[in-house]
């Protein structure tokens, strides 16, 4: 091996040995200073965090971020029942323990089974419950059953669903068909909270600008966010040269937004953009907000 490589490979490797270290003494004592935002006390162990997101701050900030866009637009303020699909190892639904109150329940399912797992033994039952979703996904599940199910949810039983980082990852005949079942299992007037990679008229602004820049910075962004090869045939749901399936990285253009509130009777409400277009944004990838038509 190059005793370079050979070097830069123990100094990686001790790294994150220190940073488990680190972790693993700072947030017991960081639990002792926590006053007024209680929910962060959830927030796992450095090797249950993931998603997209490692680190313990960026772990705090997005919890506070959906945190807010909840309380916008939750009627009720608590004893909400709210569907987080996609849920991860627990990200939102941190975010949503001070909507659930005493008579509140949060139901988080996942494709990811050892995701379902740790977040069993990790969250109180009272209040949270978590399925694992036994379907598959190419980039996620890719042995697990090739069906599409409704979700185990009851219809129009939910004040809110959330969805972080999960239409992300799916195809056109998928995204449809699911989000068929946002507007199902939604309350009448309820909202949805779900991000995308939006290819809309700024997504297009940006790749236009850029085609003009010089230097690492936009050889980064070409090479990460550009979503212009067709999946599957599509012409509105596209993913990036270095995606190795599709669903690694999925972006819809405006059409197929229009085509899935169009299909499934829901209503865009709010959009915030994504600073992954390299422009102010309150997340990485834009957050959309729907009702239920």
């Amino acid at each position: 091996m190059d005793m370079k490589k050979f070097i830069s490979k123990g100094l990686r490797r001790m790294g994150l040995y220190s940073y488990h270290l680190l972790d693993s003494l700072f947030r017991p004592l960081d639990q002792r200073y926590i006053r007024r935002t209680k929910n962060i006390r959830l927030i796992p162990d450095e090797s249950n965090r993931r998603g997209g997101k490692h680190s313990y701050a960026e772990w705090a900030y997005v919890i506070g971020i959906f945190q807010t866009l909840m309380y916008s637009h939750l009627r009720n303020k608590e004893s909400n029942t709210i569907l987080d699909v996609g849920c991860g190892t627990g990200l939102l639904g941190i975010a949503c323990e001070p909507f659930l109150g005493q008579g509140g329940k949060y139901f988080g399912i996942d494709v990811m089974k050892d995701d379902i797992d740790f977040c069993r033994r990790h969250f109180s039952p009272a209040n949270f419950e978590f399925i694992h979703f036994d379907v598959s996904n190419p980039a996620y599940a890719p042995a697990q059953k090739n069906v599409k199910v409704k979700w185990p949810i009851e219809s129009e039983s939910i004040d809110l669903m959330t969805a972080l980082s999960v239409w992300t990852h799916l195809n056109q005949e998928d995204a449809l068909f699911y989000f068929k079942e946002i507007q199902r299992v939604l309350k009448p007037d309820a909202k949805a909270i779900v991000t995308f990679f939006l290819l809309d008229e700024m997504y297009e602004n940006s790749i236009a600008l850029r085609s003009h820049a010089e230097g690492r910075y936009h050889r980064t962004f070409q090479d990460q966010w550009i979503f212009d090869h067709p999946s599957y045939g599509s012409d509105a749901w596209l993913h990036p040269a270095w995606a190795r399936i599709p669903e690694n990285a999925m972006g819809v253009t405006t059409a197929g937004l229009n085509l899935l509130t169009s299909s499934a009777g829901l209503r865009l409400i709010e959009h915030h953009q994504g600073n992954w277009k390299e422009v102010p944004g309150i997340f990485f990838q834009d957050v959309l907000i729907f009702e239920k038509a």
